[in-house]
C-alpha cells in the first residue's frame, strides 16, 4: 500500500515493496502523488518490478524532440520539412510536459486546439511526429512508459484528395504568364511535370547526367518513396529538355531552388487568376492525361512511381460520363 503524506509543504507519495528499493516522489496536488503511486503499483502488479520511471518524469516533450532532431531527423529524406515542423512543435505549451504526466486527453486537447488554426493534414503530421519520438524513446532510449498518448486517441479524418484540374485555356495562360516573370525556368518547368508527372522536387534535383536524350529517359536515383525510376520522355518534353541543354550553366537541367520556384508560382496563380491552383496539381494533370490517352494504371504507376494503386486511382480523377461510349 503507498503512503501518502504531507512533507516540507508539497505531497510526497511513497511506494515500498519487500526486496525491492523503495520508490518516492513529491508533487503539488495530493491527486498527482496518488495518480503516480497507483502507476507504480499497477505496474508492480503486472510484471513484479517497479519501473524506472525517473527519465520520464524528467524528460520535456521539448527535451525529447530536441534528442529526436539531433539522433533521427538527420537521416530522414524529409528532414528539412519535419525540422521545421518539430520546431514549431517545441514552442507550444504541451512542449513543457514532461512524458511521464503526459496523457491521452492532453494529446486530444492539442489536437483540437491546432485543428481550430490548421489542417487536418498539418495536425496529423505533428501527430504522426510526437508519437513516433515517443515510440523511439521507449524503445531505445529506456525510458519506461506504459503507453504512448498519441496511439490512443483518433486521428483527424484525412482530407479528400485535391479534384483540381487545369482548365480548358489555363496551361497556355500559365506559359504565356512566365514570359513576364522573373524567373525563367518556370516555363520549362511546368511544362516538364505535365510531360513527365514528375514531383517538383524531382525536377529541381534532375541533373543532366541522367538524362539519356537516346534511350529518351530521365533516371531519377531517389524518389520520395526512396525507390530509383526510370521516366520516359515524351517529344515535347525532349524538345524542351534539348532548348536547356543549349544554355546549360549548371550540372542541373532547372538551377532555381524550391523557395524561388514557390515565390515564381504565387505570382503566375495571381497573373492568370487561378489561386486555387497547386504546383502538384501539375503531377495530378499529367496522371490524368495518361490514363485518358489509353495507359492503363499499372503503366500509369511506372511513369509516375506511386507504389500504391489506391493512391494513383485519386489522382486519376476520370468521370463517369467518360466511360459511357466504353461500355457501349
Amino acid at each position: 500500500m503507498a503512503t501518502i503524506r504531507r512533507l516540507r509543504g508539497r505531497w510526497q507519495a511513497q511506494v515500498r515493496r519487500k526486496g525491492l528499493p523503495p520508490r518516492a516522489k513529491s508533487f503539488d496536488q495530493k491527486s498527482d502523488a496518488e495518480k503516480w503511486a497507483r502507476h507504480l503499483e499497477a505496474e508492480l502488479d503486472r510484471c513484479g518490478n517497479l519501473p524506472d520511471t525517473r527519465l520520464a518524469e524528467r524528460m520535456t516533450i521539448q527535451d525529447l524532440f530536441g534528442r529526436y532532431l539531433r539522433e533521427i531527423t538527420p537521416a530522414k529524406r524529409s528532414a528539412s520539412s519535419e525540422t521545421y515542423r518539430i520546431r514549431a512543435m517545441m514552442t507550444r505549451s504541451i512542449a513543457h510536459r514532461t512524458l511521464a504526466m503526459l496523457t491521452p486527453q492532453h494529446v486530444a486537447e492539442y489536437r483540437d486546439d491546432r485543428l481550430t488554426v490548421v489542417s487536418q493534414s498539418t495536425v496529423i503530421r505533428e501527430l504522426n511526429s510526437l508519437g513516433h519520438a515517443i515510440d523511439i524513446a521507449r524503445k531505445e532510449w529506456g525510458i519506461h512508459l506504459a503507453q504512448n498518448p498519441c496511439r490512443l486517441i483518433r486521428r483527424p479524418k484525412p482530407p479528400r484528395g485535391r479534384d483540381r484540374r487545369l482548365h480548358a485555356g489555363e496551361e497556355q495562360k500559365l506559359l504565356d504568364a512566365t514570359d513576364g516573370g522573373r524567373n525563367p525556368w518556370m516555363r520549362p518547368m511546368i511544362i516538364l511535370a505535365l510531360e513527365t508527372a514528375m514531383r517538383q522536387g524531382e525536377l529541381l534535383s534532375l541533373t543532366w547526367s541522367n538524362v539519356d536524350f537516346e534511350k529518351r529517359l530521365a533516371h531519377l536515383p531517389l524518389t520520395k518513396n526512396g525507390d530509383t525510376r526510370d521516366v520516359p520522355l515524351s517529344g515535347r518534353a525532349l524538345g524542351v529538355l534539348r532548348d536547356l541543354l543549349a544554355h546549360q550553366t549548371t550540372e542541373y537541367v532547372l538551377p532555381t531552388t524550391k523557395s524561388a520556384v514557390t515565390q515564381a508560382w504565387g505570382h503566375l496563380r495571381s497573373r492568370v487568376g487561378a489561386k486555387d491552383l497547386h504546383f502538384h496539381d501539375l503531377r495530378h494533370e499529367a496522371v490524368t492525361r495518361l490514363i485518358e490517352r489509353g495507359f492503363n494504371v499499372i503503366e500509369a504507376s511506372t511513369i509516375s512511381g506511386h507504389k500504391e494503386l489506391r493512391m494513383l486511382q485519386r489522382y486519376t480523377h476520370l468521370k463517369a460520363e467518360d466511360l459511357v461510349d466504353r461500355l457501349g
